[in-house]
């Protein structure tokens, strides 16, 4: 399994990171197990959760997922080299977590307290913001309108960071879901207020979303802060298992409506084309998506997810798949007429 630079670090990780947000709902604790001891076997070596999966999020299942990682560590320990990354969640209708999340500080703190808790380690390697607390564009959503209602100052929260940081709590620093002005942001208060820096972004990034690409990539190229890529395959949709009249039973899509980010008009004509490509060539689609994704050269990490231990084994066979000239090509083509029809 190649490796990559973490941002600025002297840590390498994996080009495929495991995901995890399924632990818990999808999953059961022996199937988080069962993915961790594949993955480890084939060079991942690095591990994506946080404090709110699974997902969807219910009161029910909150912090299952850290759970399972916990329990599989104890048995196994940590491998050399195995690192673990989690987040603290942004502002939502979670009244069950720390009776509604903010990013302030003694929320910051609380959360890496209790996630540290549940993971049964003493350090988290990589401890990441979920998503803004200030409204502005994530998860999807189009325009921009000023929100000046007010909210937790970045500085407050990257300052809680370097607490953790200083007791040893935590290693590093990322954000997610953010904006070229928010990477911004952050970046100034590392180098004027002398706060940690952040080493990577977690954005979404696929065939169906290359947003990334303006603005945050050429962060990403400058500023030695790297893309660690979610929803590669788009929910599953870039497999094209949701193209036809039946979805799976079992399928993401199938079983939780509210995620629609990935299936409208736009979306399923592209998917239709990628598929297309993708079986004109020969590819698996969900292999092809993904060693787009791992081709990348903003990208550090591709973070893979799965249900099944056949899904994982497909999709850390991405890492050995190099498209030839001709796909990327056809790819471009396709992105031209098909941009970004999924943001």
């Amino acid at each position: 399994m190649d490796t990559r630079p973490l941002g600025d670090t002297d840590l390498r990780i994996s080009l495929i990171t495991l995901g995890t947000m399924t632990w818990g709902e999808q999953n059961t604790e022996a199937d988080a197990h069962a993915q961790m001891d594949r993955a480890v076997a084939a060079g991942v070596n690095l591990f994506d959760a946080a404090e709110m999966y699974p997902v969807p999020p219910r009161a029910e299942t909150y912090g299952l997922t850290e759970t399972y990682i916990g329990t599989w560590l104890k048995k196994h320990g940590r491998p050399d080299g195995l690192m673990i990354a989690s987040k603290v969640i942004g502002p939502g209708a979670f009244p069950y977590i720390r009776g509604g999340p903010l990013l302030k500080r003694d929320h910051v703190i609380a959360a890496c307290d209790a996630s540290l808790k549940r993971l049964q380690t003493d350090v988290i390697d990589l401890y990441q913001i979920h998503w803004p607390e200030r409204g502005t564009n994530y998860f999807g959503k189009l325009g921009y309108v000023p929100d000046e209602r007010g909210s937790t100052p970045i500085e407050e929260t990257l300052r809680a960071l370097a607490e953790l940081q200083q007791a040893g709590k935590i290693r590093h620093v990322g954000i997610s879901n953010e904006t070229p002005w928010g990477l911004s942001e952050y970046l100034r208060l590392a180098r004027d207020a002398g706060l940690p820096r952040v080493v990577s972004v977690q954005n979404p990034y696929s065939l169906l979303n290359r947003s990334f690409e303006v603005g945050l990539a050429e962060f990403a190229h400058r500023e030695q802060v790297g893309l660690l890529a979610y929803s590669p395959l788009a929910f599953g949709m870039l497999s094209g298992k949701y193209l036809g009249d039946t979805w799976p039973a079992d399928g993401r899509l199938t079983l939780f409506k509210r995620f629609g980010r990935y299936n409208g008009e736009q979306g399923i004509a592209a998917t239709r084309a990628y598929v297309a490509l993708a079986q004109e060539h020969g590819l698996d689609p969900a292999q092809m998506a993904l060693a787009f994704v791992n081709a990348q050269p903003f990208v550090t990490s591709n973070i893979i997810g799965a249900t099944t231990l056949a899904q994982l084994e497909s999709n850390l066979g991405s890492a050995d798949i190099r498209l030839n000239v001709d796909v990327l090509k056809a790819i471009e083509a396709l992105h031209q007429r098909y941009t970004i029809p999924c943001p």
